[in-house]
């Protein structure tokens, strides 16, 4: 289901304002990835605003706008816990961040900067599931992310709470197959207001 969860996260940048690159259509399973095929999204805020002093390591979707381009790596486990000791065993989570990979990026991104003009550094964003939930697991998770050169994640928990909240239900997302579905969840009630407590931690943090 890689390619879905991209595509929920391509749909959570573009709707709060973002252009988006989708690099690949399909999964590398038979061969080593290619550079170009380490990164799952390039995006590019056309407006970006001044980061707030409260911006962490974590971003939430009062903090995005502050992003001006980034390549986003995304790592659907959802039945995995991310833990250090993951983090220390699965070194192919840091691909990405080889030499190559991001030589690569900037070539992507050069081609565009006539057009947009004065360029900010490319900002290298994990969206995982989550991070350990106690300490001192979860300072150390965020001490591995940044030493291996991540500048920030988001979580699907933050992801999904603000598609939901974006999605209108007279609307129509056909041709947006997640968006769609978000949709018909709420107008079956199948997402309630008291569900959206889940997401609590993502409100008072924004």
């Amino acid at each position: 289901m890689a390619g879905f969860d991209e595509n929920i996260v391509r749909e959570y940048f573009e709707l709060n304002g973002f252009l988006v690159r989708q690099l690949r259509k399909y999964q590398v399973q038979a061969r080593k990835k290619r550079a170009d095929e380490e990164v799952d999204l390039l995006v590019y805020n056309p407006a970006p605003e001044e980061p707030s002093a409260s911006r962490g390591f974590q971003l939430f979707s009062g903090d995005i706008q502050s992003i001006h381009r980034a390549l986003v790596v995304v790592k659907g486990w959802h039945t995995s816990s991310f833990t250090p000791r993951m983090l220390k065993q699965s070194s192919k989570i840091f691909d990405f961040l080889k030499k190559d990979v991001l030589d690569a990026v900037e070539k992507y991104f050069a081609e565009d900067q006539d057009l947009i003009g004065k360029v900010d550094p490319v900002t290298r964003i994990l969206v995982l599931p989550g991070l350990p939930s106690t300490e001192p697991h979860r300072e150390e998770s965020i001490q591995l992310l940044k030493e291996h050169g991540i500048d920030f994640i988001i979580t699907f928990r933050t992801i999904l709470e603000n598609l939901l909240q974006g999605i209108e239900a007279n609307y129509s997302y056909q041709k947006s197959e997640a968006l769609h579905l978000l949709r018909l969840l709420k107008i079956y009630d199948m997402v309630k207001a008291p569900q959206m407590e889940l997401f609590s931690d993502d409100r008072r943090r924004r």
